[in-house]
């Protein structure tokens, strides 16, 4: 008998889905109100549609519930429920009904099911880089308006090639999304230049900050500015380093810790409080939860929760009080990454490496360059992920490894080399960034007289959770074969769903690194 049942990141018990609990940790109560909730914001959206209806509020409710059932955002099923409630008496204003019934949502014909859940983790997805879009001030039409049409579409009936058309076209909307989110941190925080971040911890009070947000980093720094309090990111926060309007505050010294999968045994000692941003939660434990601090849609019972005023403003005098309180440490703390490094570089972001396009070419040309990697995506606990690690050291010495979003703390504190000027390994960013990556490629292939397919490069992706799937829809939306996804396949991939997209776009799950180079390089 199913007490639950959940199938949307990699880690989904036996390949197949959660069914007792979450192997993340999230509670039936609590996955159970996830799916009440996404059923109203189904009903609001498709009351929407039949109205002709576009409100902004509406639409920002819409992308906070998806937000908020992204795996490791929230585990709160009060927080889940008011967001169903806010969801339901929206629809009802508009004489809105329930149009699929939670039990519907995951059971059914295998192929339907199957495709209405990946568009649906697609628009979970897409409601993380929305959201972060709109505390920056942007957002655009035909992104909210696509959250009403996707949403809406998942209670209809559509044939496979219909289904496929709309993950295509949603792969199209999320480039948008992207390129939104892409233009609403640069515009705020400048271009990413390329830095060398410490792993070390300074002596005295500190606070450390994980997740995606850059405002909500903003703000903290802005408010811990002559505090006598350091900064330190965590995991997908790191890029925030190459930042100009975010390194300009002093007190952001450097990044705590390694993958994220790691943070209950990092965490358990840590005499600071840690703010999440963003996913990736885990469940606290004792150690450590009375210095677990939330905001926005994340969310856990019982630990501390910073909310946002009317104008988007957050207080977080709380949470810098009880960083001094704690003291810190009374000794600097030399760490050290995944494979022993001190420090780790990022900033490569898509103007810093386009800044360097001529150079780079002319690499390729005289054939210092052979082939770009672009290794990324998201990090997990689950086995068969140093996969990863051993791919990169494997790549050949005339190769360039580009990467960005947590998988990177597999091999980010390796040195592997250069080539020239430049380091092998560069790092581009967070998860989103992943559209500076698509327009470095495109810029490439427009330099060479090509399309992306025929250049030298080779996507090897790791996926966890729902924004690794709306990242594959927008590669597969622009054509991009012959991806290699692992360490495995979504179970919420039907045989007959994963036989097309093999077909059609070349997809391939990873076997080996030894066997996959030996492919992709045809030796």
């Amino acid at each position: 008998m199913e007490n639950m049942f959940c199938y949307q990141c990699e880690q989904t018990a036996n390949g197949t889905g959660c069914a007792v609990s979450g192997v993340c940790g999230k509670k039936p109560d609590a996955a159970n109100e996830q799916d009440a909730l996404t059923c109203e914001l189904i009903a609001l959206a498709t009351a929407m549609k039949q109205k002709g209806v576009d409100r902004a509020q509406a639409v920002d409710l819409i992308v906070d519930g998806l937000f908020a059932a992204v795996t490791n955002v929230s585990f709160d099923k009060t927080q889940i429920a008011a967001l169903t409630s806010e969801a339901k008496a929206q629809k009802e204003k508009l004489g809105g009904i329930q149009v699929l019934k939670a039990e519907e949502l995951f059971h059914g014909d295998e192929n339907v099911t199957s495709l209405r859940s990946t568009l649906l983790f697609g628009l979970r997805g897409m409601a993380a880089y929305a959201h972060h879009a709109r505390v920056l001030g942007k957002r655009d039409p035909e992104v909210d308006a696509w959250f009403i049409k996707g949403m809406a579409a998942l209670s209809g009936e559509h044939t496979v090639d219909e289904w496929l058309g709309l993950l295509m076209e949603f792969g199209g909307v999320n480039l948008k999304c992207m390129a939104l989110l892409d233009g609403a941190n640069t515009g705020a925080y400048g271009n990413p230049a390329p830095v060398q971040v410490p792993l070390k911890i300074e002596k005295g009070p500190f606070i450390v900050v994980t997740g995606h947000d850059l405002r909500d980093l903003k703000m903290l720094l802005e408010q811990t500015d002559g505090k006598g309090v350091n900064i330190y990111t965590h995991s997908e926060m790191l890029p925030a380093h190459a930042y100009p309007e975010l390194k300009k505050h002093a007190q952001l010294k450097g990044n705590f810790g390694t993958a994220w999968q790691n943070q209950q045994k990092e965490f358990s000692n840590l005499p600071a409080p840690i703010l999440f941003t963003t996913n990736c939660l885990m469940p606290p434990t004792p150690a450590y939860a009375d210095r677990v601090y939330t905001t926005s849609v994340v969310a856990f019972p019982e630990t501390n929760h910073i909310e946002a005023d009317a104008n988007g403003h957050k207080d977080f005098t709380a949470l810098i009080d009880h960083a001094i309180k704690l003291g810190g440490f009374s000794e600097d703390k030399h760490l050290t990454g995944i494979n022993g490094g001190a420090n780790v570089v990022t900033g490569f972001g898509r103007q810093a490496v386009l800044d360097n396009a001529p150079a780079i070419i002319d690499a390729v040309k005289a054939g210092a360059i052979k082939r770009f990697f672009l290794v990324g995506g998201c990090d997990g606990a689950k086995s068969g992920r140093n996969y990863y690690t051993e791919f990169v050291k494997q790549t050949p010495k005339d190769t360039v490894v580009l990467t960005l979003a947590c998988g990177k703390f597999r091999f980010n504190d390796l040195d592997i080399g250069k080539i020239g000027p430049f380091p092998r390994i560069l790092d581009m960013g967070q998860c989103n960034d992943a559209y500076g990556a698509i327009q470095v490629a495109t810029a490439l292939a427009g330099a060479f007289g090509c399309g992306v397919n025929d250049l030298p490069l080779t996507l090897v992706l790791s996926w966890y959770e729902q924004k690794a799937v709306c990242i594959l829809l927008t590669l597969l939306s622009l054509g991009i074969r012959n991806i290699y996804i692992g360490p495995s396949l979504p179970a919420f991939f039907s045989n007959t769903v994963l036989n097309v997209l093999v077909e059609k776009f070349e997809l391939h799950p990873i076997t080996t690194p030894e066997q996959d180079l030996s492919k992709i390089l045809g030796v």
